[in-house]
């Protein structure tokens, strides 16, 4: 089945592994990622990389470990993606697994077992547990009403029906649950519902499925949810995830589906029917793990020596935390439920949300083409983690964390020692580290010891409670006491002054290289192997076990390594992210993937009409001197119209509405606004108005908003884009442009005559709005223009209040 085993770079073989009685056996699972589309690095960090590193964290503890994923491949999506392409299910899974698994490759994550649930296993243990669940009499049979269209002559399954959500009114909600408020949903409940294939109204018919008894097993639930989520130390979102679910009260669920693509129901009455797949996906940890070893219950069915670790993005807790702890219980058997959960919020990118349905942020094959290291993209992820509240990803601030944290601090602290260590001797010690003695006896080293130890302790105490961007954090303050020691104790001096104390030094700073590469071994496995192999150490000497003294070891720093032991050679460990690099992947990563795919095909067009041009001026010897030939002469046009001229028309002016107005914390002059540009979320906006407009006048007001400038920092304050206002020429009265009242909220102000697109982003460099903006003026009728021509909307064009011939800005 083309299953990931032990995958990612650097990850030594390891051989079948099953629970070992007296020692600590952990099972961790992250939720299965569908596979109808490409992972972006919201669904990386809240599922397999979160899940890699507390594995790899609990192998260097010498933890007996089993990490098991695989892809989610049965249900609606799938059958849907396959219509979407032309192709069977099957032919889907198979194609975006090799491209999951290729990603997963590429961002270094250390399954132990990568699957599939379109395997037998997950057939017969899908089976084997409804069976269970019947003769335990937990099942019920009832009629429900469906949605059939007689266009497609089908029911037509959640994910095929589209309407609005009856919750909140979001207009594209599917059948099974709203993606804007996060409610479940069924298809009969959505307004306006549409058919997804055919567009047509779909009508209600009765249709027989089973449902499992969910109210029946409350008891059951609730006694252990109540146990597990105080000893497992539930995350407090899986706990309120949970609680709500439970308040609202338990109803039975469908367990049933009229779909072909699935695991067959083995009942007479349902025969052609398949298992919904919130039952059957979270049996595929147990059937991927059964595809790993024959002897799987001994993981699965045996709570006495196995701990259960989940991982997952919020949208998931209720399946893990009812439906399938539920179903497990039914069965009456002996499973190993879940112990702990770790869930993260919503991972944003720029002004709005990573989205695999709309393309929209940067998906794992993007990071895999940006020449960024993977070591940067796994770091910026897990500082970034999402775990209590959402979290935006930045280019500017993942330009500042490589820069400012991995460079300047990690990189900076190992390249000083290990570059010092290895210069000649008389300038340092030729490769061989020094002896350290009486460590102890010198305060500065005795000092770092003991907060080093302290640091130790309290990443360990972090990462058993899966604190994990706290246990990164600990981690990185240990390179910033590093850097601290080394300055302090001026190494450099101390060779021509001192030697035996600057034997001591080194030496000590050496163990806490070593130290730190074991410590972000579960974040950074790249980096770490990088680290030891210019120690010139074996990369599987690396623990963090209790047993060998490594914690306790931490605390005397200076006897990590050995003297006289050779380093290797050491040489700089991150590159610098310059500012226009990241300007430029925003660039490359704006809009949707569609629209991307459309850039590249504009971009390869261009690139042929330069190419003929250059071909037309080379072959054509007969032409006379000055005059281009025909074929010049067609090209040289095509390509003049293909190359953006500066014109407002590449400017992206909206119709916004100001929701709220209020002064900067830090700036008496400015304002700070959150404007509705149309977009899911309103933009912050920074504007230098106090002095002009008073605060009551900023709210709720509309106002022509220039969307597509670069984002700037304000006193603090991240401004995403600019108010446009008209200003007499002293620069002593300012006004805004406002829209007529039955403009749209973000819909695009025009200029007719000057059509086309706006940039994505102006890219400073080209001066756009500089080139533009003299031109942006007031009339005599008050009306905001362009060489003339207003600002034009669906309600009519936008005005200022009393400043006629005055500029815009």
């Amino acid at each position: 089945m083309g299953d990931l085993e032990n995958s990612g770079k650097n990850n030594p073989p390891q051989n079948l592994k099953l629970p070992i009685p007296g020692k600590r056996n952990i099972l961790i699972t992250s939720a299965l990622p569908y596979v109808n589309n490409v992972p972006h690095l919201g669904n990386i960090i809240g599922c397999v990389l979160s899940a890699d590193v507390f594995a790899r964290y609990c192998r260097l503890r010498g933890y007996n470990v089993l990490y098991i994923c695989g892809t989610d491949e049965y249900g609606t999506a799938t059958e849907n993606k396959a219509l979407e392409e032309g192709v069977t299910p099957q032919e889907i899974c198979d194609k975006y697994h090799a491209i999951h698994k290729s990603i997963y490759e590429w961002f270094d994550i250390s399954f132990d077992k990568f699957g599939r649930t379109s395997s037998t296993e997950q057939t017969k243990v899908c089976q084997a547990i409804f069976k269970k669940l019947l003769e335990n009499n937990w099942l019920s049979e009832n009629t429900m009403q469906q949605l059939y269209c007689d266009t497609c002559q089908r029911f037509l399954a959640d994910r095929f029906v589209e309407g609005s959500c009856p919750h909140c009114n979001y207009d594209s909600a599917r059948g099974d649950q709203c993606e804007n408020c996060g409610k479940l949903l069924n298809p009969t409940e959505l307004l306006d519902p549409k058919c997804k294939v055919c567009k047509s109204a779909p009508h209600i018919r009765d249709t027989d499925h089973l449902f499992l008894e969910l109210p029946l097993l409350k008891d059951k639930l609730e006694a252990y949810i109540n146990e597990m989520s105080v000893a497992g130390g539930w995350s407090q979102n899986a706990i309120q995830a949970t609680n709500a679910w439970l308040r609202e009260g338990l109803k039975p669920r469908c367990i049933t589906r009229d779909l072909k693509w699935g695991v067959p129901v083995p009942h007479e009455k349902y025969k052609d029917k398949v298992f919904y797949v919130w039952f059957d996906a979270p049996i595929g940890y147990v059937s991927i793990t059964a595809c790993y070893t024959t002897e799987w219950e001994k993981w699965w069915k045996n709570p006495e020596e196995v701990e259960l670790f989940q991982f997952m993005g919020k949208d998931n807790v209720p399946f893990h935390t009812v439906m399938f702890p539920s179903t497990l219980l039914g069965t009456g058997e002996n499973w190993t439920l879940m112990k702990t959960i770790s869930v993260t919020e919503y991972l944003n990118y720029e002004s709005g949300k990573f989205s695999k349905s709309k393309g929209i942020g940067v998906f794992g094959n993007d990071a895999k083409d940006t020449n960024i290291p993977i070591e940067v993209w796994r770091y910026y992820l897990l500082t970034n983690r999402p775990e209590v509240s959402d979290t935006l990803f930045t280019w500017d601030d993942l330009r500042a964390k490589l820069n400012n944290e991995l460079l300047k601090n990690l990189g900076n602290f190992i390249n000083r020692v290990l570059n010092f260590i290895a210069k000649a001797p008389g300038l340092g010690y030729g490769s061989i580290l020094p002896d350290a003695q009486d460590a102890e006896s010198h305060p500065s080293t005795k000092a770092l010891g003991d907060k080093v130890g302290e640091l130790v302790e309290q990443y360990v105490e972090a990462m058993e409670k899966v604190k994990l961007k706290q246990g990164l954090k600990i981690a990185m303050a240990i390179s910033t006491e590093g850097n601290g020691y080394l300055q302090e104790n001026e190494f450099w001096r101390l060779y021509k002054d001192d030697q035996p104390t600057c034997s001591i030094v080194m030496r000590t700073s050496a163990g806490l290289v070593y130290l730190i590469a074991s410590l972000l071994e579960p974040f950074m496995p790249s980096f770490s192997i990088e680290v030891l192999k210019q120690l010139n150490l074996p990369f599987e000497q690396i623990s963090l076990c209790d047993e060998k003294g490594d914690i306790e070891r931490a605390k005397r720093p200076w006897e990590i390594l050995s003297a006289g032991h050779r380093i290797g050679n050491p040489k700089p460990l991150f590159k610098e992210l310059k500012e226009d690099e990241a300007e430029m992947y925003r660039g490359e990563f704006s809009g949707s993937q569609a629209d991307r795919a459309d850039r590249k095909l504009k971009e390869e067009a261009e690139a042929k009409i330069s190419e003929q041009l250059n071909k037309a001026k080379l072959s054509d010897g007969n032409a006379k001197k000055g005059k281009p030939t025909k074929s010049a002469q067609g090209a040289s046009k095509t390509a003049s119209l293909a190359e953006a001229e500066i014109s407002v028309s590449r400017l992206d002016i909206r119709v916004g509405l100001i929701k709220k107005a209020e002064k900067h914390s830090s700036a008496d002059s400015l304002y700070v606004e959150e404007i509705d540009v149309g977009e899911p979320q309103p933009r912050k906006v920074v504007s230098g108005l106090v002095k002009y407009i008073p605060l009551e006048k900023m709210q709720n007001r509309k106002v022509c908003v220039l969307c597509n400038l670069k984002p700037a920092n304000m006193r603090g304050v991240k401004s995403e884009a600019m108010v446009l206002c008209a200003s007499n020429s002293e620069d002593t009265k300012v006004e805004l442009v406002e829209p007529p009242e039955g403009a749209v909220i973000g819909e695009r102000v025009k200029f007719p005559g000057f059509e086309g697109s706006p940039d994505d982003q102006l890219n400073p460099k080209k001066k756009v709005w500089e080139t533009v903006q003299p031109d942006l003026r007031t009339d005599e009728e008050l009306v905001a223009c362009f060489k003339g021509i207003p600002f034009t909307t669906s309600a009519g064009v936008c005005k200022v209040s009393s400043l006629n011939e005055a500029k815009i800005r």
